[in-house]
Protein backbone atom coordinates (compact mmCIF):
# COMPACT_ATOMS: atom_id res chain seq x y z
CA UNK A 1 0.00 0.00 0.00
CA UNK A 2 1.60 3.97 -0.65
CA UNK A 3 1.60 5.59 2.03
CA UNK A 4 -0.61 8.93 2.03
CA UNK A 5 1.68 11.97 0.85
CA UNK A 6 2.68 14.57 3.98
CA UNK A 7 0.55 17.39 4.26
CA UNK A 8 1.28 20.50 2.66
CA UNK A 9 -1.59 22.83 2.25
CA UNK A 10 -4.83 23.50 4.16
CA UNK A 11 -7.48 24.70 1.93
CA UNK A 12 -10.58 26.70 4.02
CA UNK A 13 -13.98 27.43 2.35
CA UNK A 14 -15.05 30.58 3.35
CA UNK A 15 -19.06 31.20 4.21
CA UNK A 16 -19.96 29.46 6.92
CA UNK A 17 -16.52 28.08 8.05
CA UNK A 18 -14.46 31.21 8.37
CA UNK A 19 -17.16 34.10 8.77
CA UNK A 20 -21.01 32.32 9.47
CA UNK A 21 -22.54 34.38 7.10
CA UNK A 22 -24.82 31.27 6.41
CA UNK A 23 -26.60 31.44 10.08
CA UNK A 24 -27.59 35.43 9.64
CA UNK A 25 -28.39 35.01 6.03
CA UNK A 26 -30.92 31.93 6.85
CA UNK A 27 -32.15 34.01 9.98
CA UNK A 28 -32.75 37.10 7.75
CA UNK A 29 -34.86 34.45 5.15
CA UNK A 30 -36.82 32.80 7.74
CA UNK A 31 -38.21 36.42 8.94
CA UNK A 32 -39.02 37.22 5.94
CA UNK A 33 -41.13 34.26 5.59
CA UNK A 34 -42.62 34.67 8.62
CA UNK A 35 -43.73 38.30 7.51
CA UNK A 36 -45.83 36.60 5.17
CA UNK A 37 -47.70 33.81 6.77
CA UNK A 38 -45.04 30.97 5.49
CA UNK A 39 -41.99 29.07 7.17
CA UNK A 40 -39.20 28.19 6.07
CA UNK A 41 -37.76 24.83 6.77
CA UNK A 42 -33.93 24.51 7.23
CA UNK A 43 -33.56 20.69 5.19
CA UNK A 44 -35.27 22.78 1.89
CA UNK A 45 -32.62 25.97 2.94
CA UNK A 46 -29.58 23.69 3.51
CA UNK A 47 -29.98 22.39 -0.08
CA UNK A 48 -28.07 25.48 -1.29
CA UNK A 49 -25.61 26.03 1.36
CA UNK A 50 -22.09 26.17 -0.15
CA UNK A 51 -23.66 25.64 -3.55
CA UNK A 52 -25.50 27.89 -5.80
CA UNK A 53 -28.98 27.93 -7.62
CA UNK A 54 -29.70 24.27 -6.08
CA UNK A 55 -32.54 26.23 -4.21
CA UNK A 56 -34.28 28.96 -5.07
CA UNK A 57 -36.08 30.30 -1.44
CA UNK A 58 -38.29 32.87 -3.64
CA UNK A 59 -40.71 30.14 -4.68
CA UNK A 60 -41.84 29.45 -1.62
CA UNK A 61 -42.87 33.08 -1.02
CA UNK A 62 -46.41 34.35 -2.54
CA UNK A 63 -46.96 35.77 -5.63
CA UNK A 64 -47.49 39.11 -4.64
CA UNK A 65 -43.79 39.10 -2.77
CA UNK A 66 -42.32 37.87 -6.01
CA UNK A 67 -43.65 40.35 -7.89
CA UNK A 68 -42.30 42.65 -5.79
CA UNK A 69 -39.15 40.96 -6.09
CA UNK A 70 -36.59 43.83 -6.98
CA UNK A 71 -37.77 45.99 -4.33
CA UNK A 72 -38.32 43.12 -1.92
CA UNK A 73 -34.31 41.47 -2.23
CA UNK A 74 -33.01 45.19 -2.69
CA UNK A 75 -34.44 45.35 1.41
CA UNK A 76 -33.96 41.96 2.68
CA UNK A 77 -29.45 41.92 0.97
CA UNK A 78 -29.58 45.18 2.69
CA UNK A 79 -30.37 44.13 6.24
CA UNK A 80 -28.69 40.64 5.56
CA UNK A 81 -25.09 42.07 4.70
CA UNK A 82 -25.47 45.55 7.85
CA UNK A 83 -25.75 42.43 9.91
CA UNK A 84 -23.28 40.60 8.54
CA UNK A 85 -20.43 43.45 8.62
CA UNK A 86 -21.15 43.69 12.72
CA UNK A 87 -20.38 40.27 13.25
CA UNK A 88 -16.77 38.72 13.92
CA UNK A 89 -15.23 35.34 12.41
CA UNK A 90 -16.02 32.67 13.69
CA UNK A 91 -14.52 32.25 17.22
CA UNK A 92 -10.51 30.78 17.05
CA UNK A 93 -10.70 30.84 13.37
CA UNK A 94 -8.26 33.55 13.29
CA UNK A 95 -5.41 32.09 15.65
CA UNK A 96 -6.02 28.76 13.35
CA UNK A 97 -5.41 30.77 9.94
CA UNK A 98 -2.76 32.81 11.73
CA UNK A 99 -0.87 29.45 12.44
CA UNK A 100 -0.79 27.65 9.68
CA UNK A 101 2.62 29.16 8.09
CA UNK A 102 4.27 29.00 11.47
CA UNK A 103 3.52 25.43 11.42
CA UNK A 104 5.61 25.29 7.93
CA UNK A 105 2.14 24.98 5.61
CA UNK A 106 0.95 27.23 2.76
CA UNK A 107 -3.14 28.45 2.81
CA UNK A 108 -5.66 28.71 0.20
CA UNK A 109 -9.64 29.27 -0.17
CA UNK A 110 -11.96 27.80 -2.32
CA UNK A 111 -15.34 29.27 -2.31
CA UNK A 112 -18.33 28.86 -4.16
CA UNK A 113 -18.99 32.83 -3.78
CA UNK A 114 -17.84 35.42 -6.35
CA UNK A 115 -14.29 37.25 -5.07
CA UNK A 116 -16.11 40.71 -4.63
CA UNK A 117 -18.28 39.19 -1.44
CA UNK A 118 -15.26 37.02 -0.24
CA UNK A 119 -12.53 39.96 -0.35
CA UNK A 120 -14.70 42.76 1.49
CA UNK A 121 -15.41 40.25 4.38
CA UNK A 122 -11.36 39.29 4.33
CA UNK A 123 -10.84 42.61 3.82
CA UNK A 124 -12.72 44.44 6.84
CA UNK A 125 -11.01 41.32 9.32
CA UNK A 126 -6.99 41.51 7.87
CA UNK A 127 -7.77 38.45 6.31
CA UNK A 128 -5.87 39.23 2.39
CA UNK A 129 -2.51 38.58 3.27
CA UNK A 130 -2.34 35.03 4.96
CA UNK A 131 -3.82 33.43 1.66
CA UNK A 132 -1.37 32.47 -0.95
CA UNK A 133 -4.30 31.70 -3.19
CA UNK A 134 -8.19 32.19 -3.33
CA UNK A 135 -10.28 30.19 -6.20
CA UNK A 136 -13.65 31.77 -6.62
CA UNK A 137 -17.31 31.18 -8.22
CA UNK A 138 -15.43 33.51 -10.86
CA UNK A 139 -12.72 31.38 -11.82
CA UNK A 140 -14.85 27.78 -12.63
CA UNK A 141 -17.73 26.55 -14.75
CA UNK A 142 -18.79 24.91 -11.74
CA UNK A 143 -19.10 25.53 -8.33
CA UNK A 144 -19.36 23.12 -5.16
CA UNK A 145 -20.60 19.95 -4.67
CA UNK A 146 -18.20 20.17 -8.19
CA UNK A 147 -14.49 19.09 -7.31
CA UNK A 148 -13.40 22.25 -9.47
CA UNK A 149 -12.44 24.56 -6.69
CA UNK A 150 -10.37 22.77 -4.93
CA UNK A 151 -8.88 21.74 -8.00
CA UNK A 152 -8.34 24.73 -9.13
CA UNK A 153 -7.09 26.14 -5.45
CA UNK A 154 -4.44 22.77 -5.48
CA UNK A 155 -3.28 23.59 -8.89
CA UNK A 156 -2.54 27.07 -8.15
CA UNK A 157 -0.48 25.97 -5.19
CA UNK A 158 1.21 23.67 -7.13
CA UNK A 159 0.37 20.81 -5.13
CA UNK A 160 -1.97 17.24 -5.86
CA UNK A 161 -4.92 17.10 -4.11
CA UNK A 162 -3.70 14.80 -2.01
CA UNK A 163 -1.14 17.00 -0.34
CA UNK A 164 -4.00 19.28 1.06
CA UNK A 165 -6.76 19.56 3.43
CA UNK A 166 -9.87 20.65 3.17
CA UNK A 167 -11.68 22.70 6.19
CA UNK A 168 -15.13 23.16 5.27
CA UNK A 169 -19.27 23.67 7.37
CA UNK A 170 -21.52 22.22 4.20
CA UNK A 171 -22.03 19.46 2.91
CA UNK A 172 -21.71 20.45 -0.50
CA UNK A 173 -18.23 22.03 0.38
CA UNK A 174 -17.04 18.58 2.20
CA UNK A 175 -18.23 16.42 -1.19
CA UNK A 176 -16.54 19.06 -3.84
CA UNK A 177 -12.93 18.27 -1.43
CA UNK A 178 -13.33 15.31 -1.37
CA UNK A 179 -14.33 14.15 -4.83
CA UNK A 180 -10.96 16.62 -6.12
CA UNK A 181 -9.08 13.73 -3.98
CA UNK A 182 -8.43 16.17 -1.02
CA UNK A 183 -8.56 14.86 2.73
CA UNK A 184 -11.26 17.00 4.38
CA UNK A 185 -12.36 18.64 7.90
CA UNK A 186 -15.80 19.55 8.59
CA UNK A 187 -16.16 22.24 11.11
CA UNK A 188 -20.05 22.67 11.00
CA UNK A 189 -22.35 25.74 12.12
CA UNK A 190 -26.15 26.50 13.63
CA UNK A 191 -27.45 26.00 9.71
CA UNK A 192 -25.14 22.83 8.89
CA UNK A 193 -24.79 20.99 11.85
CA UNK A 194 -27.83 18.89 10.77
CA UNK A 195 -26.85 17.66 7.75
CA UNK A 196 -25.92 14.28 7.16
CA UNK A 197 -22.57 13.95 6.45
CA UNK A 198 -20.96 10.23 6.13
CA UNK A 199 -19.28 9.52 10.06
CA UNK A 200 -16.26 8.80 8.10
CA UNK A 201 -15.33 12.27 7.55
CA UNK A 202 -13.59 13.50 10.35
CA UNK A 203 -15.61 16.54 12.22
CA UNK A 204 -14.60 18.94 14.77
CA UNK A 205 -18.28 19.85 17.02
CA UNK A 206 -16.88 22.49 19.22
CA UNK A 207 -15.62 24.65 15.86
CA UNK A 208 -11.78 25.93 16.42
CA UNK A 209 -11.78 25.94 20.32
CA UNK A 210 -9.01 23.30 20.14
CA UNK A 211 -6.82 25.43 17.66
CA UNK A 212 -4.56 24.16 14.45
CA UNK A 213 -3.63 21.49 16.62
CA UNK A 214 -6.87 19.79 17.40
CA UNK A 215 -7.62 20.73 14.03
CA UNK A 216 -5.09 18.01 12.31
CA UNK A 217 -5.74 15.74 15.05
CA UNK A 218 -8.73 15.19 14.48
CA UNK A 219 -7.48 14.87 10.36
CA UNK A 220 -5.11 12.25 11.42
CA UNK A 221 -2.28 14.73 11.07
CA UNK A 222 -1.50 15.54 14.76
Amino acid sequence: MTAPLPLRALIFDFDGTILDTETREFHHWQALYRTHGRELALADWQRGVGTWDAFDPWAGLPDHVQADRERVHAELHGRIVSDIAEQDLRPGVRAVLEGVRAAGLRLALATSSDRAWVTRWMAQHDLLDLFEVLATRDDVRRVKPDPELYALAAGRLGLRPEECLAVEDSLNGATAAVAAGLRVVVVPNAVTRTQPFPPAWPRLEDGYASGLAGLLRVAGEG
